[in-house]
């Protein structure tokens, strides 16, 4: 059997027709490219393609695709205390929001844990981080069918 990524089969679901999504206006989204799909496996249309299927309006970050930043987890930031006053997600979640974007999408489960908490650093104060909504693809499109 072939593996594949979730946003690889959701893109290939769309583009057979086997999966309909009700496109909608979903706002401005950008996305996270997982170090390991994007820069280690060259896979960075896949997820985009699925997230013009809802409707987003994509806004990129300045690195992004094949060269986008960690966020810090596959460095192993996520289980160690990274010395300093800036930790890799908050720096991460800070470029993102410098966006605009209304949502930052991912496609890895530990990224957006990672992101989770760059954005849960800011709650409290009324920033462009604490108002960025932290996404996977997939939730992305089952939001977009309004499941």
């Amino acid at each position: 059997y072939e593996v594949v990524h979730h946003t690889q089969f959701l893109a290939e679901m769309i583009g057979l027709g086997r999966l309909r999504i009700a496109t909608a206006e979903s706002g401005s989204v950008t996305f996270h490219d997982p170090c390991y799909l994007g820069r280690g496996n060259g896979i960075v249309e896949a997820p985009r393609d699925v997230l013009r299927a809802t409707g987003a309006s994509l806004v990129e970050m300045p690195r992004h695709g094949a060269d986008s930043f960690c966020c810090g987890a596959g460095g192993g930031a996520m289980w160690v205390d990274v010395p300093g006053n800036d930790r890799v997600e908050n720096l991460r979640t800070r470029e993102a929001a410098q966006t605009g974007a209304a949502t930052v999408a991912t496609g890895c489960p530990f990224c957006k844990g990672m992101l989770t908490a760059g954005k849960q650093a800011a709650d409290g104060r009324d920033s462009p981080v604490s108002r960025l909504r932290v996404k996977d693809v997939a939730e992305l499109v089952v939001e977009a069918e309004g499941l």
